[in-house]
């Protein structure tokens, strides 16, 4: 099973993206993720920001695509996994 590629766009002592992270890291139990992070506040962050259209953090990009930002949804991100690994 290919793994999934999620970046994830945070920001220091933004709430959601401790629960973004957290939930993200759950979800690896079950689904072959591999996560990492950028700051909003970097180049590669802002860059990748800008191009997927996400307005604030946390930001969630999947194989190179936008997710969701904001407050996450694990129904949503549940959806996306099974959708990427059929």
């Amino acid at each position: 099973m290919k793994p999934l590629n999620v970046v994830v766009v945070t920001k220091a002592d933004c709430m959601f993206c401790d629960i973004a992270m957290t939930m993200l890291n759950r979800l690896s139990a079950e689904y072959p993720l591999v996560i990492s992070t950028l700051s909003a506040n970097s180049a590669d962050g802002q860059a990748l920001a800008l191009r997927c259209g996400i307005l604030f953090p946390p930001g969630i990009v999947l194989d190179g695509e936008a997710l969701c930002y904001g407050r996450p949804s694990e129904r949503k991100l549940r959806r996306a996994f099974e959708q990427r690994l059929s």
